[in-house]
């Protein structure tokens, strides 16, 4: 029972209410900089004016109070000392103790409104859980002036129409919210098509187009409409319709409430990736042609780190100033929605090669990131502050298709997937003939659960739904750039699993983060060489494997001539690169005297301008280590006694050139102009966030006497078109 004393000037007039216990009725928002929706700088509307909460003695349970009043099921935690930036006005609370009972921040002890030590760098912040207390009653009072409240609703959703329900996704429909419990429609009288623009990015698409309003006319005359009471204002940039401002409140008069108007429908453009299909099959995984601007490293759909195309190079975006106006511009450039998240401190492990930009600005309506205004001296920026984003993507589905079975945690198991067979849908398993890990990638990335670690030919071990034991899709074959198992090459119809399933079934484990190797060009280029060296001091190499064929025939007195060089490889990803067969099975070479924990890691190519192979070199990882680390960095593995490999984040294994099988033997190779070819982790064997930088390619010239390297460059991170960023 309020007992509401106040004049109703206006409709934006504060009333001050007081409940029957004398505890002031307070609203509460989230502000600040470089925030989701259900975090932030915690603001109290008291007295008519906006102010905010000192951090002295806040605990869990104030942060527990105030998500469950803002309408959160609850709070994840609480930061001091302004972290979402400092407020302005009054400090209405300090020293707040709560019990966490409390249905009102108003209720905890505290000194008193506006009785405060503080200054606002001491102003808290809290981070909620996204889920929202069904049925939940939001207070509604306008704040004074323009900036209002921000909306708060339950839950959103775009309600299709029968005739488009079938369609995945569901770009269009009548906009409903969720108050109270209870779904509602909001009259399209002060719609914008900027309220359009958000909610379309917030499912995942990049923008909203226009439709026919005749239908949505019709059906509205037939159904009961119940309206929610606020009209919304979007200034298009919003991540989440909860980050717009609650527009004025709507007489709610039944059938008459919307006069001259009707439902707001929302009609949005997917991504090309994401064009609607009939439930049955989706399209092939779509390949945009020359992009400015690409995600890499990411482990979902629609994230990884940002790089931008410039004179022909791929390079970074330094994180200063990085912030969700131009991640979403990146997002939508993309065919994805709004970003949900603009990362910073190369979250998404660091790039290689320039960093094209720095202090990024923009609108948020630029249709690339390369229109923004940015500073083109990215002066002491490293690509430790490499930014990354986050985006809304469709829901599409996808992982209602496959699921994991068997497995000692979700993110393991057999990969038992949804086929269609006489008519109707069943689950079987898939058979692991030619699985590997880019298949096992792909199962990872359709599941939301990351990169994958291990893809098993064998998953006897794992007791999956005896129901799915059959085999129902086979030869898979994937590239990785696919958003589903359905869109890999597979035999379709006609199953082809010799061995069959069961046993041999294909299984996946998956995990959040992925090491990135990557070969240092310069160092290549800096220490290649010739040398012609003796066959009777090649005899442990030639064991190996490590010297052409022709060397099976040679005399023990004549000469090999090597072209040989260092390696300096770098993990610039987010875990550890560790071999992926253990101490058990490592295999001990007595001619050298040590073991060989991964048998190829890298292979070493001599090709023609054509692309034929002239030559080869291998080299099997007898020892990774860490060599040397970034600075603050320890190292974590030493091939001593035994000892345990890999390369630790942020540390490098350097092969030195003069070490048995660090060359290719050029011994048959007639001079001329040739392309020298470096792949690491040639197989796949071992899961990395980023395959495409694993190769490394030079322009190579050899005179029969000498042999000049030039122009390396990693992977895809040159590109024959010249672009130019512009201003």
């Amino acid at each position: 029972f309020l007992a509401v004393y106040c004049l109703l000037f206006t409709l934006w007039t504060w009333c001050e209410a007081q409940s029957d216990s004398g505890t002031p009725v307070i609203q509460l928002r989230l502000a600040g900089e470089k925030r989701k929706h259900y975090e932030g700088r915690v603001e109290v509307f008291y007295n008519g004016e906006w102010g905010t909460v000192c951090d002295d003695d806040f605990s869990f349970s104030a942060a527990q109070v105030v998500c469950r009043e803002l309408g959160f099921i609850d709070a994840e935690s609480w930061s001091p000392s302004a972290k979402y930036g400092k407020g302005e006005g009054r400090i209405w609370l300090d020293n707040v103790h709560c019990s966490g009972g409390e249905k009102s921040l108003a209720q905890c002890e505290s000194n008193g409104f506006g009785v405060s030590d503080c200054k606002h760098s001491e102003d808290v912040g809290v981070v909620c859980t996204q889920k929202r207390i069904p049925g939940f009653k939001f207070i509604r009072t306008q704040g004074n002036g323009e900036e209002g409240v921000n909306v708060q609703v339950e839950d959103v959703r775009i309600r299709a129409t029968y005739s488009q329900r079938k369609r995945i996704p569901i770009t269009e429909g009548f906009l409903e919210v969720k108050d109270g419990g209870k779904w509602r429609q909001i009259c399209n009288r002060d719609w914008t098509e900027m309220n359009s623009r958000v909610i379309c990015g917030m499912y995942g698409f990049p923008g909203e187009k226009r439709f026919n309003t005749r239908p949505y006319k019709l059906l509205a005359t037939r159904r009961k409409k119940n309206y929610w009471g606020f009209s919304v204002n979007c200034t298009g940039n919003e991540a989440d319709l909860s980050d717009c401002k609650l527009g004025h409140e709507i007489e709610l008069k039944g059938n008459s409430t919307c006069q001259e108007g009707m439902p707001v429908v929302i009609s949005c453009i997917p991504g090309r990736a994401f064009a609607p299909s009939v439930s049955t099959g989706f399209r092939k995984a779509y390949r945009i042609e020359q992009p400015l601007v690409r995600l890499r490293g990411g482990a979902m759909i629609g994230e990884g780190r940002v790089e931008v195309l410039k004179n022909g190079e791929w390079g970074t975006v330094c994180d200063d100033n990085w912030n969700i106006r131009a991640a979403t511009v990146v997002c939508r450039e993309l065919g994805f929605g709004s970003a949900k998240e603009a990362l910073t401190g190369a979250r998404m492990g660091q790039g290689i090669g320039p960093v094209h930009m720095n202090e990024v600005e923009c609108s948020g309506f630029e249709k690339s990131l390369t229109e923004c205004y940015f500073n083109r001296d990215a002066l002491g920026c490293s690509h430790e502050e490499d930014a990354a984003v986050k985006c809304n993507v469709p829901a599409m589905g996808f992982h209602n298709r496959l699921r994991l079975s068997g497995g000692r945690n979700p993110y393991e198991g057999r990969v038992e997937v949804l086929a269609e067979r006489n008519g109707s849908l069943v689950w079987g398993t898939v058979c692991s003939e030619s699985w590997g890990t880019m298949e096992a990638m792909v199962v990872c990335k359709q599941l939301g659960l990351g990169f994958a670690s291990h893809a098993f030919q064998e998953t006897w071990y794992w007791q999956g739904d005896s129901s799915a034991d059959n085999v129902v899709m086979s030869g898979v074959r994937c590239s990785g750039t696919e958003l589903t198992l359905d869109q890999c090459l597979h035999h379709g119809k006609h199953i082809d699993c010799p061995k069959g399933g069961g046993r041999f079934a294909a299984g996946v484990s998956c995990t959040q983060t992925a090491p990135d190797l990557v070969l240092s060009s310069q160092v290549v280029e800096q220490t290649s060489y010739l040398e012609d060296r003796p066959m009777y001091a090649l005899q442990c190499a030639q064991e190996e494997r490590c010297l052409s064929s022709s060397a099976d025939k040679a005399d023990s007195t004549s000469y090999r001539r090597l072209f040989r060089f260092s390696s300096q490889i770098h993990n610039n990803g987010q875990s550890d690169f560790r071999p992926r067969a253990g101490h058990q099975s490592w295999i001990w070479h007595e001619c050298h005297r040590h073991f060989h924990s991964m048998e190829v890691f890298t292979h070493y190519d001599l090709l023609s301008l054509n692309g034929t192979k002239v030559a080869e070199g291998h080299k099997a990882s007898f020892c990774l280590e860490d060599t040397h680390c970034d600075e603050g960095i320890q190292k974590r593995y030493e091939c001593a006694n035994f000892g345990a490999q890999g390369i630790t984040v942020g540390c490098w294994d350097t092969y030195r050139h003069d070490i048995d099988c660090q060359w290719i033997d050029i011994t048959d190779v007639l001079p001329g102009d040739y392309i020298f070819q470096v792949v690491i982790n040639p197989n796949y064997e071992v899961a990395e966030s980023d395959y495409t930088n694993n190769i490394m390619k030079c322009r190579c010239r050899y005179d029969g006497h000498r042999i000049w390297t030039y122009n390396c460059h990693i992977g895809e991170n040159r590109n024959t078109q010249l672009i130019h960023l512009q201003h």
